[in-house]
Protein backbone atom coordinates (compact mmCIF):
# COMPACT_ATOMS: atom_id res chain seq x y z
CA UNK A 1 0.00 0.00 0.00
CA UNK A 2 2.80 2.40 0.86
CA UNK A 3 4.31 1.92 -2.60
CA UNK A 4 1.08 2.93 -4.31
CA UNK A 5 0.25 5.83 -1.96
CA UNK A 6 2.35 8.50 -3.75
CA UNK A 7 0.84 7.57 -7.12
CA UNK A 8 -2.67 7.68 -5.65
CA UNK A 9 -2.08 11.10 -4.10
CA UNK A 10 -0.53 12.43 -7.30
CA UNK A 11 -3.38 11.10 -9.46
CA UNK A 12 -6.06 12.53 -7.17
CA UNK A 13 -4.30 15.89 -7.02
CA UNK A 14 -3.82 16.19 -10.80
CA UNK A 15 -7.42 15.14 -11.49
CA UNK A 16 -8.77 17.65 -8.96
CA UNK A 17 -6.56 20.41 -10.37
CA UNK A 18 -7.82 19.68 -13.90
CA UNK A 19 -11.44 19.86 -12.70
CA UNK A 20 -10.72 23.17 -10.95
CA UNK A 21 -8.94 24.87 -13.86
CA UNK A 22 -10.03 23.39 -17.19
CA UNK A 23 -13.08 25.07 -18.79
CA UNK A 24 -15.96 23.44 -20.69
CA UNK A 25 -15.74 20.09 -18.90
CA UNK A 26 -18.96 18.07 -18.87
CA UNK A 27 -20.40 15.04 -17.12
CA UNK A 28 -23.34 12.78 -18.05
CA UNK A 29 -26.56 14.21 -16.65
CA UNK A 30 -28.25 11.75 -14.29
CA UNK A 31 -31.52 13.67 -14.43
CA UNK A 32 -34.58 12.72 -16.41
CA UNK A 33 -33.60 15.07 -19.23
CA UNK A 34 -30.35 13.14 -19.86
CA UNK A 35 -27.54 14.55 -21.98
CA UNK A 36 -24.54 16.23 -20.37
CA UNK A 37 -24.18 18.95 -17.77
CA UNK A 38 -21.26 21.35 -17.43
CA UNK A 39 -18.82 21.03 -14.54
CA UNK A 40 -19.09 24.45 -12.95
CA UNK A 41 -19.20 26.34 -9.68
CA UNK A 42 -22.80 27.26 -8.86
CA UNK A 43 -23.56 30.37 -6.84
CA UNK A 44 -26.62 30.96 -4.69
CA UNK A 45 -29.00 33.92 -4.62
CA UNK A 46 -26.91 36.00 -2.21
CA UNK A 47 -23.83 35.70 -4.43
CA UNK A 48 -25.22 35.41 -7.94
CA UNK A 49 -28.36 37.48 -7.75
CA UNK A 50 -31.84 36.33 -8.67
CA UNK A 51 -35.46 36.61 -7.64
CA UNK A 52 -37.19 36.63 -4.25
CA UNK A 53 -40.97 36.23 -4.27
CA UNK A 54 -43.30 36.22 -1.27
CA UNK A 55 -46.74 34.60 -1.48
CA UNK A 56 -49.73 34.70 0.84
CA UNK A 57 -52.07 31.71 1.04
CA UNK A 58 -55.67 32.82 0.50
CA UNK A 59 -58.77 31.42 2.23
CA UNK A 60 -61.52 29.88 0.10
CA UNK A 61 -65.21 30.26 0.90
CA UNK A 62 -64.41 31.33 4.44
CA UNK A 63 -62.14 28.33 5.05
CA UNK A 64 -58.75 29.34 6.44
CA UNK A 65 -55.77 27.19 5.45
CA UNK A 66 -54.15 25.21 8.24
CA UNK A 67 -50.44 24.74 8.89
CA UNK A 68 -50.67 21.39 7.09
CA UNK A 69 -52.24 23.08 4.06
CA UNK A 70 -49.47 25.70 3.95
CA UNK A 71 -46.80 22.99 4.24
CA UNK A 72 -48.45 21.07 1.38
CA UNK A 73 -48.46 24.19 -0.78
CA UNK A 74 -44.80 24.75 0.06
CA UNK A 75 -43.93 21.20 -1.04
CA UNK A 76 -45.83 21.54 -4.35
CA UNK A 77 -44.16 24.89 -5.09
CA UNK A 78 -40.75 23.41 -4.30
CA UNK A 79 -41.34 20.52 -6.72
CA UNK A 80 -42.42 22.99 -9.39
CA UNK A 81 -39.30 25.09 -8.82
CA UNK A 82 -37.02 22.06 -8.93
CA UNK A 83 -38.50 21.06 -12.29
CA UNK A 84 -37.25 24.34 -13.79
CA UNK A 85 -33.61 23.45 -13.07
CA UNK A 86 -32.93 26.43 -10.79
CA UNK A 87 -29.86 25.71 -8.64
CA UNK A 88 -30.58 25.38 -4.90
CA UNK A 89 -33.83 27.34 -4.60
CA UNK A 90 -35.06 28.30 -1.16
CA UNK A 91 -38.74 27.62 -0.50
CA UNK A 92 -39.85 28.08 3.09
CA UNK A 93 -42.89 29.04 5.12
CA UNK A 94 -42.95 32.32 7.03
CA UNK A 95 -45.50 32.92 9.71
CA UNK A 96 -48.87 31.17 9.40
CA UNK A 97 -49.78 32.00 5.79
CA UNK A 98 -46.66 33.18 3.95
CA UNK A 99 -44.33 31.28 1.62
CA UNK A 100 -41.01 32.77 0.52
CA UNK A 101 -39.30 31.58 -2.66
CA UNK A 102 -35.71 32.53 -3.54
CA UNK A 103 -34.48 31.69 -7.04
CA UNK A 104 -30.77 32.27 -7.76
CA UNK A 105 -29.72 33.06 -11.32
CA UNK A 106 -33.19 32.55 -12.85
CA UNK A 107 -33.10 33.45 -16.56
CA UNK A 108 -36.85 34.02 -17.15
CA UNK A 109 -38.37 35.40 -13.93
CA UNK A 110 -41.79 36.11 -15.46
CA UNK A 111 -42.24 32.53 -16.62
CA UNK A 112 -41.19 31.15 -13.25
CA UNK A 113 -43.52 33.52 -11.39
CA UNK A 114 -46.37 32.48 -13.64
CA UNK A 115 -45.66 28.81 -12.91
CA UNK A 116 -45.40 29.27 -9.15
CA UNK A 117 -48.42 31.56 -8.79
CA UNK A 118 -50.74 29.22 -10.64
CA UNK A 119 -53.11 27.35 -8.36
CA UNK A 120 -53.13 24.60 -10.95
CA UNK A 121 -56.75 23.49 -10.84
CA UNK A 122 -57.54 22.11 -14.27
CA UNK A 123 -61.20 21.44 -15.07
CA UNK A 124 -62.71 19.78 -18.13
CA UNK A 125 -66.06 21.53 -18.54
CA UNK A 126 -68.76 20.44 -21.05
CA UNK A 127 -70.45 23.34 -22.85
CA UNK A 128 -74.08 22.33 -23.52
CA UNK A 129 -75.00 22.57 -27.22
CA UNK A 130 -78.35 24.16 -26.42
CA UNK A 131 -76.48 27.07 -24.79
CA UNK A 132 -73.19 27.32 -26.72
CA UNK A 133 -74.18 25.76 -30.03
CA UNK A 134 -72.52 22.90 -31.90
CA UNK A 135 -70.68 21.95 -35.07
CA UNK A 136 -71.90 19.48 -37.69
CA UNK A 137 -68.85 17.22 -37.99
CA UNK A 138 -70.39 15.36 -40.96
CA UNK A 139 -69.55 18.36 -43.10
CA UNK A 140 -73.01 19.05 -44.40
CA UNK A 141 -74.79 21.17 -41.88
CA UNK A 142 -72.30 23.77 -40.77
CA UNK A 143 -72.58 25.05 -37.23
CA UNK A 144 -75.52 25.78 -34.96
CA UNK A 145 -75.15 29.02 -33.01
CA UNK A 146 -75.96 29.07 -29.34
CA UNK A 147 -77.39 31.56 -26.91
CA UNK A 148 -73.89 32.31 -25.60
CA UNK A 149 -70.60 32.73 -27.43
CA UNK A 150 -68.07 29.97 -26.97
CA UNK A 151 -65.31 31.33 -24.71
CA UNK A 152 -61.83 31.83 -26.17
CA UNK A 153 -58.37 31.33 -24.67
CA UNK A 154 -57.64 33.73 -21.82
CA UNK A 155 -61.31 34.41 -21.08
CA UNK A 156 -62.74 33.82 -17.60
CA UNK A 157 -65.44 31.14 -17.46
CA UNK A 158 -68.00 32.57 -15.08
CA UNK A 159 -71.14 30.62 -15.95
CA UNK A 160 -72.34 29.27 -12.55
CA UNK A 161 -74.46 26.57 -14.20
CA UNK A 162 -71.46 24.85 -15.79
CA UNK A 163 -70.06 21.88 -13.88
CA UNK A 164 -66.75 20.10 -14.60
CA UNK A 165 -66.95 16.60 -16.01
CA UNK A 166 -63.68 15.82 -14.20
CA UNK A 167 -60.59 17.66 -13.01
CA UNK A 168 -56.84 17.46 -13.40
CA UNK A 169 -56.53 14.82 -10.68
CA UNK A 170 -57.77 12.33 -13.30
CA UNK A 171 -54.73 12.94 -15.52
CA UNK A 172 -52.23 10.09 -15.19
CA UNK A 173 -49.47 11.61 -17.33
CA UNK A 174 -48.83 14.54 -19.63
CA UNK A 175 -46.11 15.80 -21.96
CA UNK A 176 -45.36 18.43 -24.57
CA UNK A 177 -46.06 17.10 -28.08
CA UNK A 178 -47.00 18.23 -31.59
CA UNK A 179 -50.21 17.51 -33.45
CA UNK A 180 -50.59 16.43 -37.08
CA UNK A 181 -50.29 20.02 -38.25
CA UNK A 182 -47.03 20.59 -36.37
CA UNK A 183 -48.59 22.77 -33.67
CA UNK A 184 -47.27 22.42 -30.12
CA UNK A 185 -49.84 20.82 -27.78
CA UNK A 186 -50.01 19.22 -24.35
CA UNK A 187 -50.85 15.53 -24.70
CA UNK A 188 -52.37 13.73 -21.72
CA UNK A 189 -53.49 10.29 -20.63
CA UNK A 190 -56.41 9.89 -18.26
CA UNK A 191 -56.86 7.54 -15.35
CA UNK A 192 -59.49 4.83 -15.60
CA UNK A 193 -62.35 6.86 -14.09
CA UNK A 194 -61.57 9.96 -16.15
CA UNK A 195 -61.18 7.91 -19.34
CA UNK A 196 -64.58 6.30 -18.78
CA UNK A 197 -66.30 9.64 -18.16
CA UNK A 198 -64.59 11.28 -21.13
CA UNK A 199 -65.35 8.37 -23.47
CA UNK A 200 -69.03 8.29 -22.55
CA UNK A 201 -69.53 12.05 -22.82
CA UNK A 202 -67.67 12.45 -26.13
CA UNK A 203 -69.60 9.53 -27.64
CA UNK A 204 -72.92 11.19 -26.74
CA UNK A 205 -71.92 14.77 -27.60
CA UNK A 206 -70.07 14.76 -30.93
CA UNK A 207 -70.02 18.30 -32.28
CA UNK A 208 -70.42 19.93 -28.84
CA UNK A 209 -67.86 22.32 -27.39
CA UNK A 210 -65.70 21.39 -24.45
CA UNK A 211 -63.77 23.92 -22.36
CA UNK A 212 -60.45 23.16 -20.69
CA UNK A 213 -60.15 25.62 -17.81
CA UNK A 214 -57.08 26.39 -15.68
CA UNK A 215 -57.77 28.33 -12.49
CA UNK A 216 -61.01 29.69 -13.96
CA UNK A 217 -59.39 30.85 -17.21
CA UNK A 218 -60.06 29.08 -20.49
CA UNK A 219 -56.99 27.38 -21.99
CA UNK A 220 -58.85 26.09 -25.04
CA UNK A 221 -62.45 25.30 -26.06
CA UNK A 222 -62.44 22.81 -28.95
CA UNK A 223 -65.43 20.93 -30.30
CA UNK A 224 -65.64 17.14 -30.19
CA UNK A 225 -64.91 15.71 -33.63
CA UNK A 226 -65.24 12.05 -32.64
CA UNK A 227 -65.61 9.85 -29.59
CA UNK A 228 -62.45 9.74 -27.44
CA UNK A 229 -62.54 6.34 -25.82
CA UNK A 230 -58.86 5.55 -25.34
CA UNK A 231 -58.27 7.92 -22.42
CA UNK A 232 -55.83 10.02 -24.45
CA UNK A 233 -56.32 13.59 -25.56
CA UNK A 234 -54.66 16.90 -26.35
CA UNK A 235 -54.89 20.41 -24.99
CA UNK A 236 -54.48 22.93 -27.79
CA UNK A 237 -53.90 26.67 -27.70
CA UNK A 238 -51.86 29.56 -29.01
CA UNK A 239 -53.11 29.67 -32.60
CA UNK A 240 -51.72 27.79 -35.57
CA UNK A 241 -48.29 27.29 -33.96
CA UNK A 242 -49.77 25.96 -30.76
CA UNK A 243 -48.60 26.76 -27.27
CA UNK A 244 -45.36 28.67 -26.71
CA UNK A 245 -42.81 26.23 -25.33
CA UNK A 246 -42.60 27.88 -21.90
CA UNK A 247 -46.39 27.89 -21.51
CA UNK A 248 -46.70 24.25 -22.56
CA UNK A 249 -43.89 23.22 -20.20
CA UNK A 250 -45.46 25.09 -17.29
CA UNK A 251 -48.82 23.45 -17.95
CA UNK A 252 -47.23 19.99 -17.97
CA UNK A 253 -45.45 20.82 -14.69
CA UNK A 254 -48.70 21.93 -13.08
CA UNK A 255 -50.42 18.73 -14.20
CA UNK A 256 -47.52 16.60 -12.99
CA UNK A 257 -47.33 17.93 -9.43
CA UNK A 258 -50.99 18.68 -8.88
CA UNK A 259 -52.97 21.74 -7.91
CA UNK A 260 -52.60 23.81 -4.77
CA UNK A 261 -55.27 23.15 -2.12
CA UNK A 262 -55.63 26.93 -1.66
CA UNK A 263 -54.86 29.79 -4.03
CA UNK A 264 -51.86 32.02 -3.37
CA UNK A 265 -51.36 35.72 -3.99
CA UNK A 266 -48.06 37.38 -4.79
CA UNK A 267 -47.47 40.04 -2.11
CA UNK A 268 -43.84 40.95 -2.72
CA UNK A 269 -41.15 40.65 -5.36
CA UNK A 270 -37.48 41.55 -4.93
CA UNK A 271 -34.97 41.46 -7.74
CA UNK A 272 -31.59 40.73 -6.12
CA UNK A 273 -28.96 42.27 -8.35
CA UNK A 274 -25.90 40.23 -9.28
CA UNK A 275 -23.65 43.21 -8.60
CA UNK A 276 -24.65 43.07 -4.94
CA UNK A 277 -23.91 39.37 -4.89
CA UNK A 278 -20.55 39.90 -6.56
CA UNK A 279 -19.64 42.45 -3.91
CA UNK A 280 -20.52 40.01 -1.12
CA UNK A 281 -18.60 37.24 -2.86
CA UNK A 282 -15.52 39.42 -3.21
CA UNK A 283 -15.60 40.31 0.47
CA UNK A 284 -16.10 36.69 1.48
CA UNK A 285 -13.24 35.48 -0.72
CA UNK A 286 -10.96 38.24 0.55
CA UNK A 287 -11.75 37.38 4.16
CA UNK A 288 -11.19 33.69 3.44
CA UNK A 289 -7.86 34.37 1.71
CA UNK A 290 -6.64 36.52 4.61
CA UNK A 291 -7.66 33.83 7.08
CA UNK A 292 -5.88 31.09 5.12
CA UNK A 293 -2.69 33.18 4.82
CA UNK A 294 -2.68 33.84 8.57
CA UNK A 295 -3.13 30.11 9.20
CA UNK A 296 -0.22 29.37 6.85
CA UNK A 297 1.95 31.90 8.69
CA UNK A 298 1.03 30.52 12.11
CA UNK A 299 1.83 26.95 11.09
CA UNK A 300 5.21 27.98 9.67
CA UNK A 301 6.23 29.99 12.73
CA UNK A 302 4.99 27.51 15.32
CA UNK A 303 5.79 24.16 13.71
CA UNK A 304 8.52 25.15 11.23
CA UNK A 305 9.17 22.29 8.78
CA UNK A 306 6.15 20.35 10.01
CA UNK A 307 4.10 23.50 9.46
CA UNK A 308 5.37 23.74 5.89
CA UNK A 309 4.27 20.15 5.30
CA UNK A 310 0.86 20.92 6.81
CA UNK A 311 0.51 23.94 4.53
CA UNK A 312 1.29 21.79 1.49
CA UNK A 313 -1.36 19.29 2.60
CA UNK A 314 -3.79 22.17 3.15
CA UNK A 315 -3.26 23.40 -0.43
CA UNK A 316 -3.93 19.83 -1.59
CA UNK A 317 -7.07 19.81 0.55
CA UNK A 318 -8.37 23.06 -0.96
CA UNK A 319 -7.79 21.78 -4.51
CA UNK A 320 -9.72 18.57 -3.79
CA UNK A 321 -12.63 20.26 -2.03
CA UNK A 322 -13.12 22.85 -4.77
CA UNK A 323 -13.11 20.06 -7.37
CA UNK A 324 -15.79 18.15 -5.45
CA UNK A 325 -17.87 21.34 -5.22
CA UNK A 326 -17.84 21.55 -9.02
CA UNK A 327 -18.54 17.84 -9.51
CA UNK A 328 -21.52 17.44 -7.13
CA UNK A 329 -22.29 20.36 -7.83
CA UNK A 330 -22.55 22.36 -4.61
CA UNK A 331 -24.38 25.69 -4.81
CA UNK A 332 -22.26 28.13 -2.82
CA UNK A 333 -23.97 30.74 -0.71
CA UNK A 334 -22.42 33.03 1.89
CA UNK A 335 -23.29 30.34 4.42
CA UNK A 336 -21.53 27.78 2.22
CA UNK A 337 -18.41 29.94 1.97
CA UNK A 338 -18.45 30.20 5.77
CA UNK A 339 -18.74 26.42 5.98
CA UNK A 340 -15.76 26.04 3.63
CA UNK A 341 -13.59 28.38 5.71
CA UNK A 342 -14.69 26.50 8.84
CA UNK A 343 -13.70 23.19 7.25
CA UNK A 344 -10.23 24.61 6.50
CA UNK A 345 -9.85 25.40 10.19
CA UNK A 346 -10.86 21.85 11.05
CA UNK A 347 -8.31 20.48 8.56
CA UNK A 348 -5.60 22.53 10.24
CA UNK A 349 -6.82 21.44 13.67
CA UNK A 350 -6.20 17.79 12.78
CA UNK A 351 -2.58 18.60 11.88
CA UNK A 352 -2.16 20.57 15.09
CA UNK A 353 -3.29 17.58 17.16
CA UNK A 354 -0.80 15.34 15.36
CA UNK A 355 2.11 17.77 15.72
CA UNK A 356 1.46 18.47 19.40
CA UNK A 357 1.44 14.75 20.16
CA UNK A 358 4.65 14.38 18.15
CA UNK A 359 6.29 17.23 20.09
CA UNK A 360 5.46 15.50 23.36
CA UNK A 361 7.27 12.39 22.13
CA UNK A 362 10.24 14.43 20.93
CA UNK A 363 10.60 16.18 24.32
CA UNK A 364 11.06 12.86 26.12
CA UNK A 365 13.89 11.75 23.83
CA UNK A 366 12.31 9.80 20.96
CA UNK A 367 13.78 10.15 17.50
CA UNK A 368 11.92 12.19 14.91
CA UNK A 369 10.59 9.23 12.92
CA UNK A 370 9.16 7.25 15.88
CA UNK A 371 7.88 10.49 17.46
CA UNK A 372 5.95 11.41 14.29
CA UNK A 373 4.48 7.91 14.01
CA UNK A 374 3.51 7.99 17.69
CA UNK A 375 1.97 11.43 17.17
CA UNK A 376 -0.28 10.10 14.41
CA UNK A 377 -1.24 7.07 16.50
CA UNK A 378 -2.03 9.09 19.64
CA UNK A 379 -3.92 11.83 17.81
CA UNK A 380 -6.05 9.52 15.68
CA UNK A 381 -8.75 8.91 18.32
CA UNK A 382 -9.10 12.63 19.04
CA UNK A 383 -9.29 13.45 15.32
CA UNK A 384 -11.86 10.71 14.72
CA UNK A 385 -14.05 11.75 17.66
CA UNK A 386 -13.95 15.42 16.67
CA UNK A 387 -14.79 14.80 13.03
CA UNK A 388 -17.52 12.23 13.73
CA UNK A 389 -19.27 14.66 16.10
CA UNK A 390 -19.03 17.38 13.43
CA UNK A 391 -20.42 14.99 10.80
CA UNK A 392 -23.36 14.04 13.04
CA UNK A 393 -24.22 17.72 13.50
CA UNK A 394 -23.82 18.43 9.78
CA UNK A 395 -26.06 15.50 8.79
CA UNK A 396 -28.78 16.69 11.19
CA UNK A 397 -28.58 20.19 9.69
CA UNK A 398 -28.71 18.75 6.17
CA UNK A 399 -31.73 16.55 6.92
CA UNK A 400 -33.86 19.05 8.82
CA UNK A 401 -32.61 22.42 7.57
CA UNK A 402 -33.81 24.70 4.78
CA UNK A 403 -31.99 24.99 1.46
CA UNK A 404 -29.46 27.54 2.75
CA UNK A 405 -28.73 25.46 5.86
CA UNK A 406 -28.47 22.34 3.71
CA UNK A 407 -25.88 24.07 1.55
CA UNK A 408 -23.82 24.96 4.61
CA UNK A 409 -24.14 21.41 5.97
CA UNK A 410 -23.16 19.80 2.64
CA UNK A 411 -20.04 21.98 2.38
CA UNK A 412 -19.12 21.07 5.94
CA UNK A 413 -19.63 17.32 5.33
CA UNK A 414 -17.42 17.38 2.25
CA UNK A 415 -14.81 19.45 4.07
CA UNK A 416 -14.65 17.18 7.11
CA UNK A 417 -14.30 14.01 5.05
CA UNK A 418 -11.58 15.53 2.88
CA UNK A 419 -9.73 16.91 5.92
CA UNK A 420 -9.51 13.43 7.41
CA UNK A 421 -8.05 12.13 4.14
CA UNK A 422 -5.44 14.87 3.84
CA UNK A 423 -4.44 14.84 7.52
CA UNK A 424 -4.03 11.08 7.79
CA UNK A 425 -2.82 10.24 4.28
CA UNK A 426 -1.24 13.27 2.59
CA UNK A 427 0.42 14.88 5.61
CA UNK A 428 1.68 11.51 6.83
CA UNK A 429 3.13 10.59 3.44
CA UNK A 430 4.98 13.90 3.04
CA UNK A 431 6.34 13.77 6.60
CA UNK A 432 7.64 10.23 6.10
CA UNK A 433 9.41 11.33 2.95
CA UNK A 434 10.94 14.31 4.76
CA UNK A 435 12.14 12.58 7.93
CA UNK A 436 13.82 9.88 5.86
CA UNK A 437 16.54 12.47 5.16
CA UNK A 438 19.04 12.88 8.01
CA UNK A 439 19.35 16.65 7.70
CA UNK A 440 15.69 16.96 8.64
CA UNK A 441 16.04 14.90 11.82
CA UNK A 442 16.38 17.78 14.30
CA UNK A 443 13.50 18.27 16.79
CA UNK A 444 13.87 22.04 16.27
CA UNK A 445 12.47 21.67 12.73
CA UNK A 446 9.27 20.27 14.19
CA UNK A 447 8.59 23.02 16.69
CA UNK A 448 10.57 21.81 19.71
CA UNK A 449 12.99 24.39 21.13
CA UNK A 450 16.30 23.06 22.63
CA UNK A 451 15.22 24.30 26.07
CA UNK A 452 12.10 22.09 25.97
CA UNK A 453 14.08 18.86 25.70
CA UNK A 454 14.59 16.60 28.71
CA UNK A 455 18.10 15.62 29.77
CA UNK A 456 18.15 12.46 27.68
CA UNK A 457 16.65 14.20 24.68
CA UNK A 458 19.06 17.13 25.00
CA UNK A 459 22.09 14.81 25.09
CA UNK A 460 20.82 12.95 22.03
CA UNK A 461 20.36 16.21 20.17
CA UNK A 462 23.85 17.40 21.18
CA UNK A 463 25.41 14.17 19.95
CA UNK A 464 23.45 14.47 16.69
CA UNK A 465 24.80 17.99 16.22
Amino acid sequence: MRKTTPFLILAVGLLALAIDLLPNLKLPNTGAEGGFRPIETKLGLDLRGGLRVEYQVQPVDGVTPTAVDVATIRDIIERRVNSTGVAEPLVQTQGTDRIVVELPGVSDPDAVRSLLGTTGRLDFVPLPKEVYGSVDVSGGGGSTPGIKVVPVKGEKLVDPELKPLFSGDQIASSNVATDQGGARVVAFTLKEEGASLFGTWTSDNIGSYFAIVLDGTVVSAPYIQSAITGGEGQITGGGAAGFPLAEATNLVTVLKFGSLPFPIAEVGVTDVKATLGASFLGQALFAGAVGILLVFLFMLLHYRLAGLVANAALVFYIIIVLAIFRLVPVTLTLAGVAGFVLSIGMAVDANILIFERSKEELRIGKGVAPAIEAGFARAWNSILDSNVSSLITAFILFYFGSSTIKGFALVLIIGVLCSMFTAITVTRFILRAVIARRRFASPYLYGVAPGDLTGVAASAEANRG
